[in-house]
């Protein structure tokens, strides 16, 4: 499959595959159009092809806006070859029978998005950014960025050597600020929220053509990246699909093409005969819950907000597409729920008890909207549902301060008896 041209989804207006991101007819937002796959007709060729690919996201390429799978490098210690940049993808899905059973659930997965280069997602998007923003010609990498995304530009930019500048809420946590810094990034902190970060982004990328603001003027190459967790769920669950995602909404584009990766090779029979698209439910932070909000309300258009919630990480209070993630839910006949920012610290501790898995607070919103769409009965008794993680909880310490209690003793055994036993504690 390769990519024709770019297109309105709102009036369905054609454009060359160019850095542009808006309809200049009706101003809906564009995706990137694929002619039909070199195989199509034969899925066994198909999947042989994706089989005979690298172990991240480029096995994928054939379905990916790029002209050509970005240069090879030797092969690393695996014997797996490495690819130009930071090779995001092929992350763990592990099956998570604590956690279900302790939710009374019949089957959970976790997709550990964590598993990343930066220890997010936002890996994947950037990689394909990246690769079209060099084909394009540009010379900076940039982004508006709630920090995943400006960490994983950082060390984008550091692996292919382009400068980058990420612009950032100036009351980000500090641990995604300095795990940008690292990289030698120009970082620049924004008085404000993520909208007016982006807003401010959209000016300058209008004023510097040479700059490559992965989520403004790539944004239609970018969000392409996001369909390879389906691909690589799909792939990892012998080639079918779970029966239902729970995933993260924040401006709404991870969920949506999620959805949209699973429908492309569901269309071209990839997929076991039973395969169908997944129950999609969303999840949100009560802080910021513009597209729950609306979801609940029964309307189509999400009424934008002001962030206050600890998962920074999904506070875009005018989520980009968010109408498209309401219709992707009613499709499905899912759901796009909300939690407390007390659900998303518990939400963080369940999975890490049951699981092994540190997430952040984006992760912690998934996990407690999972547990609350558990308790309310809304899974089926024979579901096998996927959740995905989309960040490491080093990341949000602050999350997690004070949620559980240290023993302190003197070097000695009977402090330990004594004390250990008794519990003389003190909080973290």
């Amino acid at each position: 499959m390769s990519a024709t041209a770019l297109s309105c989804r709102e009036c369905g207006s054609q454009y060359p595959l160019e850095a542009h991101f808006v309809c200049s007819k009706c101003f809906g937002p564009l995706e990137v159009k694929y002619a039909a796959h070199r195989s199509a007709g034969d899925p066994d060729a198909i999947k042989r092809r994706i089989q005979a690919g690298p172990r991240n996201i480029w096995r994928y390429a054939d379905f990916l806006p790029v002209d050509r799978i970005p240069a090879l490098a030797p092969s690393g210690p695996g014997g797996s070859a490495g690819l130009e940049g930071l090779p995001a993808g092929s992350t763990p899905l592990v099956r998570a029978d604590r956690l279900a059973e302790r939710l009374g659930l019949h089957e959970v997965w976790v997709k550990n998005d964590a598993a990343n280069p930066t220890h997010s997602f936002k890996d994947r998007v950037v990689a394909v950014a990246a690769a079209r923003a060099k084909e394009l010609g540009f010379t900076t990498l940039a982004c508006a960025s709630t920090g995943n995304l400006a960490n994983a530009v950082a060390a984008a930019g550091a692996a292919l050597g382009m400068p980058v500048y990420v612009f950032i809420p100036a009351d980000l946590e500090e641990q995604k600020i300095l795990a940008t810094g690292i990289y030698g990034a120009n970082v620049v902190t924004v008085r404000g929220n993520y909208d007016d970060v982006n807003r401010l982004c959209t000016e300058v990328a209008g004023e510097r053509p040479d700059w490559a603001f992965v989520n403004v003027n790539m944004r239609p190459y970018y969000a392409e990246g996001s369909k390879t967790l389906a691909y690589e769920i799909a792939e990892q669950l012998g080639w079918q699909t779970p029966d239902r995602i729970v995933a993260p909404i924040a401006s709404g584009s991870l969920f949506t093409k999620i959805g949209k990766g699973f429908q492309e090779w569901i269309d071209l029979g990839l997929l076991t005969d039973d395969s169908a698209l997944p129950v999609m439910s969303g999840a949100q932070a009560t802080g910021c819950n513009p597209v729950a909000a609306a979801f609940q309300a029964g309307q189509d258009v999400c009424r934008p907000v002001k962030p206050d919630t600890i998962a920074k990480s999904l506070a875009i209070g005018n989520p980009a597409d968010g109408p498209y993630a309401i219709e992707l839910a009613r499709q499905t006949e899912g759901t796009i729920t909300d939690v407390t920012d007390a659900e998303i610290k518990d939400g963080i501790r369940l999975l890490a008890e049951t699981t092994g898995i540190f997430t952040e607070t984006a992760g912690g919103v998934t996990t407690a909207t999972l547990k609350k769409l558990a308790e309310a009965g809304a899974i089926g008794p024979d579901e096998r549902v996927v959740l995905v993680i989309t960040g490491e909880g080093l990341k949000t310490l602050d999350a997690v301060r004070g949620t559980f209690e240290c023993n302190e003793i003197d070097p000695s055994f009977s402090q330990f008896e004594t004390n250990v036993e008794t519990r003389t504690e003190v909080t973290v």
